[in-house]
């Protein structure tokens, strides 16, 4: 009898347990991808060791930061910033008189934390400023941000005490303490600063996305009559996240300052907020994963497509041209749908299309190319002669050949880039409906 009433008794403590805890299993997928990411951040400056690799590491650390806090306006919470820059901006300038500060002596603050010193004062400024942008949504949002930019980046010329003029503020950040020797003061005791920064700023973003805000802050993207309706302020809830994003941006603007080791206007200025705009939608704004993809794009334009042709800023118009007509979520949602087609077993019938638009896309560039090239050497290199070399070719821009040749080979690229691109499109458009059949069949089955 007592066996039996123990029995029932463990039995009803069992389902009072279940009815209270629950436990899921470990998400293995999860656990590779960010480990593997931190394994990323660690051996990097250990594999490129030049000083310009490092150089480029650095700014795409930093770069994936402000990213992924612009992309929580734009790819969460449908707002379109022009002026994302003002908090970075505003971060990186509170972040440069702090590291002053503590050269002087004045405050007691390691300099590993002036980025989040950068950050809350951001995050200041976004709650003197964000109450009146994000009154409004959708256009007049955009409006509203980018006035403020336009404002700030005024004031930036007008106050010359805080912004440091034309001139900017510099500073030094060898300064304060140094625990266990470490002094940033080589490259890669600061890369391994901003690593840290960039592990930990992800994964708050990325945990962000899974807090009751992050999902309804989704909602007011997507609804927010409905959202209003249930009983919530639409208005609060974007005030929010602009605050937290600005948070973040700060911080990038805190580690940007370290890095250079001076700030001027031009950091908060339209063309930064611009850029922050531009690759967060190349690389994908729909994915949580595509503002990394887009700050490591930015800074490999910034730096090594800049050096390689004056005419960078046109190519990089062409790139977000096709890619706004060809592929609207970024680079992201071509990996992401390239690994549904992989899922289901069709890649490798994808793969003698693909090399050959590869192959015809290079042609097209080099022809297209050359004769961008030759248009700017006349303009602006005329004094060098009359020769250039673009991607191991001479031309000569006093040659009609030359212009013939380039401009014919360009006008044959692009009729058979667009015959294969047409091919291409029935070929996917097919695999689509056969993943689509056997997505029925396998619901069917079960």
């Amino acid at each position: 009898m007592n066996t039996q009433v123990s029995a029932t008794s463990m039995a009803s403590a069992s389902a009072g347990a279940r009815q209270y805890f629950s436990f899921t299993p470990i998400n293995i997928g999860r656990w590779l991808i960010w480990g593997g990411f931190a394994l990323v951040l660690i051996f990097a400056p250990l594999i490129w060791t030049s000083s310009l690799s490092r150089t480029m590491l650095l700014q795409m650390g930093i770069a994936i930061i402000v990213c992924l806090s612009y992309n929580m306006l734009l790819g969460q919470g449908g707002m379109l910033s022009f002026g994302h820059a003002v908090y970075s901006g505003m971060g990186a300038f509170l972040a440069i008189h702090t590291l002053n500060h503590v050269s002087d002596g004045v405050w007691p603050i390691p300099v590993s934390l002036i980025p989040v010193v950068g950050g809350l004062g951001a995050a200041l400024v976004a709650v003197l400023l964000g109450w009146v942008t994000t009154k409004k949504a959708a256009t007049p949002f955009a409006m509203i941000t980018m006035g403020i930019g336009e404002l700030v980046w005024a004031m930036s010329l007008m106050f010359p005490e805080f912004f440091g003029g034309e001139g900017g503020i510099s500073g030094n950040r060898v300064a304060g303490s140094s625990p266990f020797g470490i002094t940033f003061g080589p490259q890669v005791q600061l890369y391994y600063l901003v690593a840290a920064y960039t592990f930990v700023c992800t994964a708050l973003m990325f945990a962000f996305t899974r807090t009751p805000l992050g999902r309804m802050l989704n909602a007011v993207r997507d609804n927010p009559e409905r959202v209003a309706f249930v009983g919530y302020d639409t208005q609060m809830v974007r005030y929010i996240s602009f605050v937290i994003a600005a948070f973040f941006a700060g911080i990038a603007g805190g580690l940007s300052s370290l890095n250079f080791e001076i700030v001027t206007s031009e950091v908060v200025g339209a063309a930064r907020s611009g850029a922050y705009l531009l690759f967060t939608f190349l690389g994908g704004a729909t994915f949580f994963f595509g503002p990394i993809i887009g700050g490591i794009l930015m800074v490999l334009a910034f730096v090594l497509l800049s050096e390689f042709t004056k005419a960078w800023l046109l190519y990089l118009g062409l790139i977000f041209l096709f890619m706004v007509m060809y592929a609207p979520g970024g680079v992201a949602s071509l990996i992401m749908m390239n690994v549904r087609v992989a899922a289901f077993g069709f890649l490798k019938r994808l793969l003698p299309s693909y090399a050959l638009l590869a192959i015809l896309a290079l042609a097209l560039f080099a022809s297209g190319g050359a004769l961008v090239e030759m248009v700017y050497h006349m303009q602006l290199n005329a004094a060098m002669g009359d020769e250039l070399s673009f991607m191991g070719m001479t031309l000569n821009v006093a040659s009609q050949a030359s212009w013939l040749g380039c401009g014919a080979a360009l006008l044959v690229s692009i009729g058979l880039f667009e015959w294969a691109r047409r091919g291409f499109s029935v070929k996917w458009g097919a695999i689509q409906t056969a993943i689509e059949k056997e997505i029925k069949r396998r619901e069917g089955a079960l």
